[in-house]
């Protein structure tokens, strides 16, 4: 995902000389194709992320397109204020890039891991939540970036899970992505947004054939339509994503869920704690519950009435 990120970079870069980059001292290996490519239009604005946020603001405003890239932890999550209003507040251009979302930079505790940021993100009007499953997704999300006429969060999440789509997906914004197909009259749909649509097809395939799987790159805007659809259809909404059950894609489908389309809706994510300990990325998901079997064990109780 993070090559398809920098490609989708480079060639937006080399098409428009509007393009910059701004990193606030991160991404050096990601970026080598980019400075060797576009050094003009490569700015480090060093550890200084809110002046960076400044920054951007103020070369949209001459007519630039900025995207902002650092950690998920930092953006958008330490910066809230000056993206809230320097940029969305007037709806500017910038496109902020988050990386390492969840649990990615896992030894480093706490303090990188970014567990809240789409809670954080989706609450700012005029900014739109962006979340690639896969390195297809990925381009897509890029473009629409580009194209959209307001701010943007685009987040990015481990990014070596493999490919969820074949061949590419070009996407509207907005779009939920059938990656796998229902069955008539199934009882459960699983909904999952980045790196957890990997694993939401392994539990499809290995303990639900009949179920549908959905990736949702766009959390916001997204298809209220589609999403009421899929829950009318469905006694079972699951809804697996590496982010805090409060305020990320689990509490969209309930919000929706309930205005438009009662049905029951298990949110499967991180729980309103922090981790208890540092270690690899597979450690965490099996100490927050987003491994395979413990997400099984909980969607099997919640079809059974017992949690």
């Amino acid at each position: 995902m993070r090559a398809a990120f920098s490609d989708a970079l480079v060639r937006l870069a080399k098409a428009d000389p509007k393009v910059l980059l701004l990193t606030g001292d991160h991404g050096y290996a990601l970026f080598d194709n980019f400075r060797r490519e576009c050094p003009a239009q490569y700015i480090n604005a060093g550890i200084a992320e809110q002046n960076m946020v400044g920054m951007a603001a103020g070369l949209a405003r001459v007519g630039f397109r900025p995207f902002v890239y650092g950690l998920s932890a930092f953006i958008p999550v330490r910066v809230l204020e000056q993206i809230k209003l320097d940029v969305a507040h007037d709806k500017l251009p910038v496109v902020f890039v988050g990386d390492g979302a969840g649990f990615v930079y896992s030894h480093l505790g706490t303090s990188h891991q970014a567990t809240e940021d789409i809670a954080c993100a989706r609450s700012i009007p005029n900014l739109a939540v962006l979340s690639p499953a896969d390195g297809h997704e990925m381009s897509a999300c890029m473009e629409i970036a580009f194209q959209h006429a307001g701010s943007v969060y685009l987040r990015m999440g481990k990014s070596d899970r493999g490919h969820v789509h074949p061949h590419p997906r070009p996407f509207a914004i907005g779009q939920l992505l059938s990656v796998k197909e229902p069955a008539p009259n199934v009882a459960i749909a699983i909904l999952a947004t980045g790196s957890m649509v990997t694993t939401a097809l392994e539990i499809a395939n290995s303990h639900y054939p009949d179920a549908g799987v959905w990736s949702v790159p766009s959390i916001k805007p997204i298809d209220e339509y589609t999403v009421a659809e899929i829950c009318l259809r469905h006694a079972t909404v699951v809804v697996i994503e590496e982010h805090s059950i409060l305020g990320g894609l689990g509490s969209v489908v309930a919000e929706i869920a309930s205005e438009r389309a009662p049905t029951r809706v298990l949110r499967l994510g991180v729980r309103d704690r922090f981790s208890h300990f540092c270690g690899t990325y597979y450690y965490l998901l099996h100490e927050h519950g987003l491994d395979c079997d413990a997400l099984v064990s909980r969607i099997r109780r919640f079809v059974n009435g017992e949690a």
